[in-house]
């Protein structure tokens, strides 16, 4: 993208009427608005926060920044609709102490324990996906690799039967499609679809778990039916509404965080080549651990794949300088603050070995992603294990980007080895 279209994007910037170029990179219009407004008010009313010291302000204050979005998703999606029920509901939509039951039911499954007894399955089932790569001589890096692992993954943690898996990753991609800035008739139709058929599979599934417990030491969902904070346990509406949640966190994000990072290696061959080289030939993975996490920590930076969040405020109160009102909606962009130049050195480079990563592709402050350990473990044993086994991989066509402004991925990547 030119410095001229740039800044013609720029000037006109509304997230409901993003033009093509500005999907395929908008890091060069996140660039001029940090420049020459980096708290923009926007056609909506809304404010574009885009520096990285404004986004840790906000994210620091949680008694003034809000992320309840009942009062921002009535009106979009309608009073009484799934997607109304479900978005407002979930653990990443909610303040204390919804926020905080729902949290520590969660994170007690999720400890460094846990995750890291996860680790042999999640080989097996990488090594797996390769092995079925290697016998077809290539295929899509989206569609046979990145998006297969987190579903298995989430599945796993809920305790999902395998037979009762298909729906899950087209039932994520409509409900999370829906938080777009613009919704469109079928986008909207697709995704109260989704939360429907979702929440009739789980209401069984559910049914079952009550009557036969798994271990809530590793089971996500018997955790959340049987867990108790302060003596008080989930509704059944929150309980089915975060389970949802967990497969939507845990599945488009993780999944663009690998095809992010495979197409990033074709783009920046000597970083690629340095990764190599560091794996070698026969690969010690227990002490590749740290060189391994700086990667994924750097493809998280470069390419985040959660580029927008939202907050509201309670009061009136500043941001960089600029008064905001009370009831004022923020965009926190990401993308836009993972690239600033005062936080990072180079920041349109990628540099798999860049100490000091603070990034905000997981957020910060009370709503940091609960699942930023399984993430990263993720990221580090796909993305490894796939270049010690293909060093050679190249992209057999363009790829395919997703199309949207909050999450960051591809759709399609065909690739051969």
């Amino acid at each position: 993208m030119s410095p001229g279209r740039a800044r013609e994007i720029a000037a006109g910037l509304d997230l409901r009427a993003l033009p093509a170029d500005f999907y395929a990179n908008p890091y060069p219009v996140y660039d001029v608005l940090r420049e020459t407004e980096p708290v923009r008010r926007m056609p909506d009313g809304s404010w574009f926060l885009t520096r990285h010291a404004d986004l840790m302000a906000v994210y620091r204050d949680a008694q003034v920044f809000s992320s309840d979005k009942k009062v921002e998703f009535t009106p979009k999606y309608g009073a009484g609709s799934p997607l109304l029920e479900h978005h407002t509901t979930s653990l990443v939509f909610n303040d204390p102490p919804l926020h905080t039951r729902v949290r520590k039911l969660m994170m007690g499954a999720l400890t460094r324990r846990a995750i890291a007894e996860m680790e042999p399955g999640l080989v097996t089932l990488v090594d797996g996906l390769l092995d079925e790569i290697a016998g077809s001589g290539g295929g899509d890096l989206i569609e046979d690799f990145a998006s297969a692992i987190p579903v298995e993954i989430i599945g796993n943690l809920l305790g999902v039967p395998h037979a009762d898996r298909a729906p899950l990753r087209g039932w994520s991609l409509a409900i999370l499609g829906a938080l777009e800035p613009k919704l469109t008739p079928e986008q909207e139709e697709d995704g109260n679809r989704s939360v429907r058929e979702f929440i009739d599979y789980l209401r069984v599934l559910v049914a079952h778990r009550r009557k036969h417990p798994g271990d809530p030491e590793h089971d996500v969902l018997t955790r959340l039916i049987q867990g108790e904070v302060a003596g008080e346990r989930l509704s059944e509406a929150e309980l089915l509404q975060n389970c949802i949640f967990i497969l939507n966190a845990g599945h488009e994000t993780t999944t663009n965080l690998i095809g992010n990072a495979l197409v990033a290696l074709q783009e920046w061959p000597r970083e690629k080549e340095r990764l190599l080289q560091g794996i070698g030939n026969r690969p010690d993975w227990a002490a590749l651990e740290p060189v391994m996490t700086l990667a994924v920590d750097e493809f998280l930076r470069f390419e985040s794949s959660n580029q927008l969040g939202n907050r509201r405020a309670l009061r009136a109160c500043e941001v960089g300088g600029v008064a905001l009102p009370e009831g004022a909606l923020v965009t926190l962009c990401i993308g836009a603050a993972n690239r600033d130049p005062a936080q990072f050195e180079r920041p349109g480079v990628l540099d798999l070995a860049r100490a000091d990563n603070r990034h905000l592709a997981f957020g910060f402050g009370i709503h940091q992603c609960a699942g930023l350990s399984l993430a990263r473990l993720e990221g580090r044993v796909a993305i490894g294990r796939f270049l010690a086994r293909f060093p050679a991989y190249r992209l057999a066509a363009p790829p395919t980007r997703g199309g949207r402004a909050r999450f960051r991925g591809f759709l399609q990547a065909p690739f051969s080895i």
